[in-house]
C-alpha cells in the first residue's frame, strides 16, 4: 500500500465532510471513520473490535469511535492509544471563500484570486501543501492513523502488543469526546487487561516563530486554568462619581495586573507557559443608566506547566488585592485635585477593600442561610442551564448569589473557577519510569531525525489545549482539591472525574501533523512530511515499543 496516496486520500475525504464543533457535521465524520475501519479485512473479520459509543445525552448524535489491533507476535498486552479528534473550528473567516473552505481541490484553483500574504503565496505556488479548514487541525493526523491500521494489520506477527484507536469529537471546546473515552479506557483496561504503555496524538505542529525550521515532538501538553473574578463595588451617580468605588475601573485594573504578564508564566524544566490572557471583561448592568457599575466579571485563561493550585491562588488573590488598592489610590488623588480645582472641601471617603475566594464565601454563606443552601444552588444552577446560560455566566451568577448571603461588603473582589480545566501532564524527569520512557524516545526520534535529515526538537508541553489534558493529571491531590473547592458547581457545570484521570495515568506524547495558521483561512498542511514522513515516524514508534 502507498501510505502516502492513502493518507492523501483520506485526508481530502475527512476535509470535504463539514465536521465543525456543535454541527451535525461531528456525528457524519464519525460514521466515515467507522465505514472506513470495517472496510480493512482484519476489522471485517472481527467487527467486534471495532467499538461506537454515542456520547451521553447528545442531541447531533455525535460519537467516539474506537478500534483495537492485536499483535500476534507474542502474549503481551502492552497497549499504545493513537488518539485524535475529529471536530473542526468554524469558517467564517474564509470570507468570499467559505463555500469552498471544505474543498482543497477548489480552494487550489480559488485562493490565487485573492490578495494572499507573501508565505502563503509561496506555500500555494509550491505545490506541497493542501488548503481546506481541518486539514492540518487534525483530519491529517487521524488519516495518518487510519493508513497506519490499515498496513499494520497485514503485519500484526510483527507486534507484541495491540494499538487502541481513539477518535474523539468536541474536541475544539468542551473535550467532551474524549472526557468521556475515559470510562471506555478504564473498562478496557480491566476487561482485556491492557496495560497501556503511552498514548501517541496527532494533533498539528507548526513553527514556533518566523523562520524556525524545527520539528517538534512534545512529551506533554499545557493545562488551562479559567480563574474568574466577581468583583462588587459601590456605584454612585455619575454627579457624584468620587462618592462610589466603580467595578469597572477595578476590572480594568484587574486586567492590567493581570492581562500578558510574564511575571505570571510557568516554568519547567526552562520551559515557559504563555501568560495569563483576559477572555471576557464586563459590567453587569443590563440596562443604561447614569450610575457608575455596582458589580463586574473578569476572567482569564490561564496556562499551567507546573505550579500548584495554590501558587496560583495566591498571585490571583495578590493581584486582586492590588487592583483594589490601586483603585482606591486613584480616586483619592483625582478627587484631591477635583476639589483642589473647585475650590471645595476634600474630605476622605474611607474603605476596607477585601479579596475571597469562592470556598470563603460559600462557608460564610452556608453559616447564614436558613435551610439547605447547596439544594437551592443546585436549582438555581439547573434553572440556569435550562435557560441555556453559558456555563461561565452559570458560575459568576451562582458566585453572586453566594456572596449575597455571605454578606460581603463592597468594596470587594471573589476569585472562583469555572469551566474547562485542562490538567498539564508530561513525562518528568524526576520519576524513573517516566525518565526512562523519554531517554527511549529521545533515542528514538534522534535516529528517526538522522534518517530522515530533520532537526527535531524534544518539548515537554504541546503549547495548545489537547485531549492529551484527559489521559493523566499532574496536579497532586491537595492542589486538586483547593481548585474542586473553589470551583463553582463543578459537578453540573463540568461533571469530570479527575481521580478517574490520574487513575488511567496515561503520558501522551504528539508527534503531529506539520502546517501552518490552524483556526485561520489560510490553514495548510505540509504534505510531504505530513503524508510521508509521519506515518513512518508513528509505525517506526509502534514497533519499537511494542515488537
Amino acid at each position: 500500500m502507498d501510505i502516502y496516496r492513502e493518507v492523501e486520500k483520506i485526508t481530502k475525504e475527512m476535509v470535504a465532510i463539514p465536521s465543525v464543533n456543535g454541527t451535525p457535521g461531528e456525528k457524519d465524520i464519525g460514521v466515515y471513520i467507522e465505514n472506513y475501519l470495517r472496510s480493512i479485512p482484519y476489522f471485517a473479520e472481527h467487527p467486534d473490535l471495532v467499538i461506537v459509543k454515542p456520547l451521553k445525552e447528545d442531541a447531533l448524535g455525535r460519537r467516539n469511535v474506537f478500534a483495537l489491533l492485536k499483535g500476534t507476535k507474542g502474549t503481551s498486552n502492552r497497549t499504545i492509544i493513537l488518539h485524535g479528534h475529529t471536530d473542526t473550528v468554524g469558517v467564517e473567516d474564509f470570507g468570499i471563500l467559505k463555500e469552498y473552505a471544505f474543498d482543497p481541490d477548489r480552494l487550489l484553483q480559488e485562493l490565487p484570486k485573492v490578495p494572499l500574504p507573501e508565505d502563503v503565496r509561496k506555500d500555494l505556488e509550491s505545490g506541497d501543501y493542501m488548503f481546506g479548514r481541518g486539514c492540518c487541525d487534525m483530519q491529517s493526523g487521524d488519516a495518518v492513523y487510519m493508513a497506519v491500521a490499515r498496513d499494520l494489520s497485514t503485519h500484526l506477527e510483527d507486534l507484541d502488543g495491540n494499538l487502541l484507536l481513539s477518535f474523539n469529537p468536541v474536541e475544539e471546546n468542551m473535550h467532551t469526546g474524549m472526557i468521556e473515552a475515559v470510562d471506555f479506557l478504564i473498562e478496557q483496561r480491566e476487561k482485556n487487561g491492557l496495560n497501556y504503555l503511552m498514548a501517541i496524538n496527532n494533533d498539528y505542529t507548526c513553527p514556533l516563530y518566523v523562520g524556525d525550521t524545527h520539528q517538534y515532538i512534545y512529551t506533554g501538553t499545557v493545562g488551562k486554568l479559567l480563574p474568574c473574578f466577581y468583583i462588587l463595588g459601590k456605584n454612585s451617580h455619575v454627579g457624584q462619581c468620587f462618592e462610589g468605588f466603580d467595578a469597572s475601573m477595578v476590572a480594568a485594573e484587574l486586567v492590567k495586573q493581570i492581562n500578558l504578564n510574564t511575571l505570571f508564566c510557568d516554568a519547567y524544566d526552562n520551559e515557559y507557559s504563555l501568560p495569563p490572557s483576559v477572555l471576557k471583561m464586563t459590567d453587569l448592568k443590563d440596562f443604561y443608566n447614569v450610575q457608575t457599575a455596582q458589580e463586574a466579571f473578569v476572567y482569564f485563561n490561564y496556562f499551567v506547566h507546573n505550579a500548584s493550585v495554590e501558587e496560583i491562588v495566591d498571585k490571583l488573590t495578590t493581584s486582586a488585592k492590588n487592583a483594589l488598592i490601586k483603585v482606591e489610590e486613584i480616586i483619592e488623588t483625582e478627587s484631591k485635585n477635583y476639589y483642589a480645582l473647585a475650590g471645595m472641601h476634600y474630605e476622605r471617603l474611607s474603605y476596607q477593600p477585601m479579596v475571597y475566594t469562592y470556598a470563603q464565601v460559600y462557608a460564610m454563606a452556608k453559616a447564614n442561610y436558613e435551610g439547605d443552601i447547596d439544594a437551592m444552588l443546585d436549582a438555581y444552577t439547573e434553572s440556569l442551564q435550562n435557560s441555556g446560560t453559558d456555563s461561565r455566566d452559570i458560575a459568576m451568577l451562582v458566585t453572586k448569589k453566594v456572596t449575597s448571603y455571605a454578606k460581603v461588603k463592597s468594596p470587594a473582589i471573589v476569585l472562583f473557577f469555572a469551566p474547562p480545566y485542562c490538567p498539564h501532564n508530561t513525562l518528568k524527569y524526576e520519576c524513573p519510569e517516566e525518565n526512562a520512557c523519554l531517554s527511549e524516545l529521545t533515542e528514538l526520534i534522534t535516529e528517526f531525525g538522522e534518517e530522515e535529515n530533520l532537526d527535531y526538537k524534544i518539548l515537554h508541553f504541546f503549547p495548545s489545549l489537547s485531549d492529551s489534558s484527559y489521559l493523566k493529571v499532574d496536579d497532586p491531590p491537595a492542589s486538586r482539591k483547593l481548585l474542586m473547592e473553589n470551583f463553582v458547581k463543578k459537578d453540573r457545570l463540568y461533571p469530570v472525574d479527575f481521580d478517574k484521570i490520574a487513575d488511567l495515568n496515561v503520558f501522551a506524547i504528539n508527534f503531529g501533523t506539520y502546517g501552518k495558521d490552524a483556526h485561520q483561512w489560510t490553514e495548510r498542511v505540509y504534505k510531504p512530511y505530513t503524508f510521508g514522513t509521519l506515518p513512518k515516524l508513528v509505525e517506526k514508534a509502534i514497533y519499537r515499543f511494542l515488537g
